[in-house]
C-alpha cells in the first residue's frame, strides 16, 4: 500500500508514518465508507419519565463508527443490506445522523433488538437476528460495496452482526480489490471476518482483547503475548495494528515497533463502544492525510470522550479536540 514503509527509521519520530496515499483522493465524493453487512434496529427503554422513553435507533459496529466519524466532520457513506420491517425503519435512521445509505435490497429482515436501561444496567428484553444473505444478495452488496468505496479515501471494514450472514471469503476478496485500487482500509473485526481480510490485507487492523481471547489467538496475560500476536497480525496482512485493552492503556504496532497509547483515565457512563469511536477517530484522520501517530492520538481522545456519554460511539467533536493534547504515543522500551 505505501512504498516508504521499508524505509522508515527505528526511532520515535519516524513513527509518525504518513497516510498512504489514494489515487485522485480529491475528486472522491466521500472521506469514508463504512462497509456495515447488515445494520441492526435498537429500541432502548431509558429512565426518563415516571414509566421510561422508548428510543428507536440504528446500530451495530459500522452504524456506530459511521456515526462517531459524521460527529467528527467527516462525509461519510454507509453501505449495507435492508429488509423488512426493521431494514424500513432503519434507512431514514441512518439518513437522520448525515450518513449517506448505498442500500441493498433482502428478503430477510435485519436484526434488532429491545434493551431495558431504567435500572441503570442494559437488560435484554427481546433479541432477533438476520437470516443469512442468499448468494444473490451476496453478490449485490458487494458490488454496491465496491463502487461506493472506489468513490471514497478510506474505508473501514465492520464485522457482521451474525457469523453467518455472509461468506467470510467476502472480506479478503474486498480487501485484495480495494488494495487493487490503491484505497486505504482501516478493518474493526475479529473471528473469520479477521482472518480473510488479512488474506486481501489492510492498512490499520483495529482488534480488542477481549475478541482476541474470546478467539483463542491471546492466551496469555503478558506484554511480551500481546506484542508477539500484534507482530503475527502484521505479518499476515496489517501494516499497522492497534490494540484496545477496555480501561487499560492501547497498544499500537507501528513500523514493527510495539507503542503504548495512553489518554488519562474519564470517569465512564457507558464504556461500550469506545473502540468503534477510536477506529472512527483514526480513519478520518488518515482521510484528511494525517500522520498515523496523529490518527492514533485523534483514535484514543476519541474513544475516552466517548466513554463519558451515554449512546455508543457518540462523542462530541469538541471533547475530542480538547483531549487530543493529552494522549500519549510512545515505544513500549521508552522510559
Amino acid at each position: 500500500m505505501n512504498a516508504d514503509h521499508d524505509e522508515m527509521a527505528s526511532n520515535a519520530a519516524s513513527h509518525a508514518v504518513d497516510a498512504p496515499p489514494s489515487r485522485d483522493a480529491a475528486e472522491r465524493s466521500a472521506d469514508l465508507c463504512v462497509f456495515d453487512p447488515s445494520p441492526v434496529l435498537t429500541v432502548m427503554i431509558e429512565p426518563f419519565g415516571p414509566a421510561g422513553e422508548i428510543h428507536f435507533h440504528a446500530g451495530g459496529q459500522g452504524f456506530w463508527i459511521a456515526r462517531m466519524a459524521r460527529r467528527l466532520g467527516a462525509e461519510v457513506t454507509m453501505a449495507s443490506s435492508f429488509g423488512g420491517e426493521s431494514g424500513t425503519l432503519l434507512v431514514p435512521l441512518i439518513d437522520q445522523q448525515g450518513i449517506r445509505v448505498v442500500a441493498t435490497d433482502v428478503a430477510g429482515s435485519n436484526g434488532a433488538y429491545v434493551q431495558d436501561r431504567r435500572s441503570g444496567a442494559r437488560t435484554l428484553v427481546a433479541e432477533s437476528a438476520p437470516p443469512p444473505l442468499t448468494r444473490h444478495e451476496a453478490d449485490d452488496l458487494y458490488g454496491a460495496s465496491l463502487a461506493a468505496a472506489v468513490e471514497s479515501r478510506v474505508v473501514v471494514l465492520a464485522g457482521p452482526c451474525t457469523p453467518d450472514l455472509l461468506p467470510m471469503e467476502m472480506y479478503g476478496r474486498l480487501t485484495a480489490d480495494l488494495a487493487t485500487l490503491g484505497i486505504t482500509v482501516v478493518a474493526d473485526l475479529s473471528g473469520a471476518a479477521l482472518d480473510s481480510a488479512l488474506g486481501g490485507g489492510v492498512y490499520v487492523l483495529k482488534v480488542s482483547e477481549e475478541d482476541l481471547r474470546r478467539d483463542g489467538l491471546l492466551r496469555a496475560d503478558s506484554d511480551t503475548a500481546r506484542i508477539d500476536l500484534l507482530d503475527d497480525l502484521h505479518r499476515r496482512g496489517a501494516t499497522a495494528v492497534v490494540l484496545t485493552r477496555a480501561d487499560h492503556p492501547a497498544l499500537a504496532y507501528v513500523d514493527q515497533a510495539p507503542m503504548e497509547i495512553r489518554c488519562p483515565p474519564l470517569q465512564p457512563v457507558d464504556h461500550l463502544g469506545a473502540g468503534d469511536a477510536m477506529t472512527a477517530a483514526i480513519a478520518v484522520a488518515l482521510s484528511k492525510g494525517s500522520p498515523l501517530v496523529d490518527a492514533l492520538r485523534l483514535g484514543a481522545a476519541s474513544g475516552a470522550a466517548s466513554v463519558t456519554r451515554r449512546g455508543l460511539a457518540s462523542g462530541q467533536a469538541a471533547a475530542v479536540s480538547a483531549l487530543v493534547p493529552y494522549v500519549e504515543v510512545k515505544q513500549m522500551n521508552e522510559e
